[in-house]
């Protein structure tokens, strides 16, 4: 053989390590293997003895030996295995033609199209952004559901939260959203949903138009690693965009499933569980995951909107408490108010933005006040009205709030494919209280001016 000849060859052989391990415990969630050593974090090829391959996570290192998660399941390992360190880390592939593809959490292509060409490979774990290199968030991002552009403005570079139980209508809002907002770029993180929501998503809730748009998705029967890395890897798109100056939509549905991956991922490894079995990790990673969205000076910005599913609607779930200590917002979805025909169901009163009061007018803020205190009034004194307790006249604020009240429930509703921007939003606002009467200290004001006009000039001595 010619020397050239070999080189060739040398040149076209996979990057694995010199030396390569053996597998000598399995377990049903980590695998075990010794004769090198690797870190934390190392991706691990396994070559089976039918010459079939498979990637893991190096989760634990021990002396003399180490353990690795599989990214898919056990079955096919065997004792005696080889293993190599396949990269130092986990990467995922980015390029600026990915928008409109579907991707897996290691960026293989789920939508039969061809593999992305011309990438670059970025790392899924990085550090969030420094505390001083974040800018601060003073312009609105319009994501054209009225009652949130209205009521619970957001700012560019923002994190909020969407709480809901099962089947209240996350994935209708999250579709609003995407189509109404005003982002160049979309990042979906589609994690631990069940496999039929995907296609489901893409064509009712996206309209079919991915235009613009990167999906990451892991399902349910995907496994705990592909679940928890999916997150990161579509955090990672999202920051590759921002990091060309672009303002990035990143949406994850949910926070919940990618916690419950996590979870088992912990107690396999041995940790303690706490409250509902969550390990000490789960409550770590949610902001590692969380903290890495928002605006970076010099750069774009990721505008993230997380959803929560709080089981049995109890928002004192570990998970929804985390969540809601971290970001900037939250948005809750109440079960009883679909009842009623409101859609989008989202309770005013529970919910908050905690930069609105920062990047919006004094006129809106004292318009989103009004609302507020007058929705309130209705529902403290909703059961007298409804069993005629209540004379009309009693109360001259509480008249008035009834008398708005069919509009400010037109307020909250939108159809799934209506579009309403935020300066349309704030002008509906307005519009409510157009024939708002005064208050009483602007009465007593008024009072004291008209009759200073007319008392009679008194002789001067």
């Amino acid at each position: 053989m010619s020397l050239d000849t070999l080189k060739s060859k040398l040149a076209h052989r996979p990057n694995l390590s010199p030396q390569y391990g053996v597998i000598y415990k399995i377990t049903p969630t980590i695998i075990y293997a010794k004769g090198i050593t690797p870190s934390v974090g190392d991706i691990i090829k396994a070559i089976h003895k039918d010459s079939s391959e498979s990637l893991g996570i190096v989760t634990l290192s021990e002396s003399g030996s180490f353990g690795f998660s599989p990214f898919g399941f056990v079955e096919g390992f065997s004792i005696s295995d080889k293993v190599f360190i396949e990269k130092n880390e986990l990467s995922f592939p980015v390029c600026d033609d990915m928008l409109g593809r579907v991707l897996d959490p290691l960026g293989q292509p789920i939508d039969d199209k061809p593999p992305l060409q011309n990438t670059i490979s970025v790392p899924i774990i990085a550090p969030p952004i420094r505390a001083l290199r974040r800018g601060i968030i003073d312009e609105v991002f319009d994501v054209g559901v009225r009652s949130i552009n209205g009521l619970l403005t957001c700012g560019k570079g923002q994190k909020m939260g969407i709480f809901a139980g099962s089947g209240v209508g996350k994935s209708t809002l999250m579709g609003m959203i995407v189509k109404g907002c005003d982002a160049p770029v979309k990042v979906i993180a589609l994690i631990g949903e069940r496999g039929r929501e995907v296609p489901e998503f893409i064509h009712k809730s996206l309209g079919g138009d991915l235009s613009s748009t990167v999906l990451i998705v892991a399902t349910s029967d995907d496994s705990p690693l592909m679940r928890k890395y999916g997150a990161f890897s579509a955090m990672a798109v999202a920051e590759y965009f921002k990091s060309q100056g672009k303002d990035v939509l990143f949406i994850m549905d949910s926070v919940t499933r990618f916690a419950m991956a996590q979870r088992e991922i912990g107690l396999a490894l041995g940790e303690p569980p706490t409250s509902k079995g969550y390990p000490p990790s789960v409550l770590t990673i949610m902001p590692q995951l969380m903290e890495r969205a928002g605006k970076e000076e010099g750069k774009g910005s990721i505008t993230a909107f997380f959803t929560v599913l709080v089981e049995g609607d109890d928002l004192s779930d570990p998970i929804a408490d985390q969540a809601r200590s971290i970001l900037d917002g939250h948005i809750i979805l109440d079960r009883n108010l679909t009842d009623f025909g409101v859609y989008p169901p989202i309770d005013v009163l529970s919910s908050a933005s905690r930069l609105s009061n920062d990047i919006t007018t004094k006129e809106h803020k004292e318009l989103v006040r009004d609302f507020r205190r007058y929705y309130a009034l209705i529902k403290e004194n909703e059961i007298l009205v409804r069993i005629g307790s209540y004379q009309k006249g009693a109360d001259s604020e509480l008249d008035y709030a009834l008398s708005i009240q069919p509009k400010m429930q037109e307020y909250l509703k939108q159809n799934e494919d209506e579009n309403i921007n935020f300066e349309k939003s704030v002008a509906d606002l307005r519009a409510i209280f157009a024939s708002k009467p005064a208050s009483r200290a602007q009465s007593q004001a008024q009072a004291q001016a008209s009759l200073q006009q007319n008392l009679p000039d008194l002789p001067q001595e």
